[in-house]
């Protein structure tokens, strides 16, 4: 693959935080697909050799994926990626399915089963578990446990139990629920870290209360900060 990181394709990468997360863990992101241009720019200005697709992932085919990550079908260590979360939220109108980014799940699929990664970790929401009554959940495990043909071989992928993750109880100073879904196909079962046991739980001043106080905002920011509003209605956040 042309390196001796494992590479990883990512979807819906925001501003690339779960990227950094799997950068410290030894990874290496070799494409990221991301429709707001705010974000792209972030992604770009944190690493500036990173590919990236600011497309909507509905108009990006796994093919032109794994030509901008220079990878084959079937030599990505992961495919990572939260698809909208805001149609399954407790906090909107949660209305699922009914909603085009809730369908957004499905495209999160279409890549898995296309570029046949060796495994694949899906973040969500924990209202993704029980809208309609678990429906979306059973479907979306329906579609990522499916047998995959590709040069006359099967491959299917092996899913651990999903669980709900608190963010509070791996040192990060917000309590932030999050359903993690992870499948691999050498048929092995993924073992979720466990909580920490803290006395106490970081808070944000132990985090953040030593930096120095901040510059005024830059033009970059303050033109960032005047697209919130059309953001918010555009993408959902």
């Amino acid at each position: 693959m042309g390196s001796s990181k494992y590479k990883v394709i990512s979807l819906f990468s925001g501003a690339g935080g779960m990227d950094i997360g799997f950068r410290r863990a030894g990874f290496e992101i070799a494409v990221a697909v991301e429709i707001d241009v705010s974000c792209c720019e972030t992604l770009h200005a944190n690493n500036p050799s990173l590919p990236i697709i600011n497309k909507s992932i509905t108009d990006v085919s796994s093919q032109e994926i794994l030509d901008t990550a220079g990878l084959h079908v079937g030599e990505a260590a992961l495919v990572i990626g939260g698809p909208p979360c805001q149609s399954f939220s407790l906090a909107g109108l949660r209305k699922g399915l009914d909603d085009e980014r809730g369908r957004l799940l499905f495209e999160y699929v279409r890549v898995v089963r296309e570029t046949l990664p060796k495994g694949f970790v899906l973040e969500n929401v924990k209202g993704l578990t029980n809208w309609d009554e678990g429906r979306a959940m059973r479907m979306l495990l329906n579609e990522l446990e499916k047998p995959i043909l590709y040069e006359g071989n099967e491959y299917r992928y092996t899913i651990s139990t999903p669980q709900i993750l608190n963010a509070v109880d791996y040192d990060v100073p917000q309590y932030r629920e999050r359903l993690i879904i992870v499948g691999n196909r050498d048929g092995k079962t993924f073992l979720y870290p466990a909580p920490h046991v803290f006395e106490q739980h970081k808070t944000v001043w132990d985090a953040i209360g030593g930096l120095p106080d901040p510059d005024a905002p830059s033009e970059n920011a303050l033109r960032t900060a005047g697209t919130i509003k059309e953001r918010r209605e555009k993408y959902g956040y």
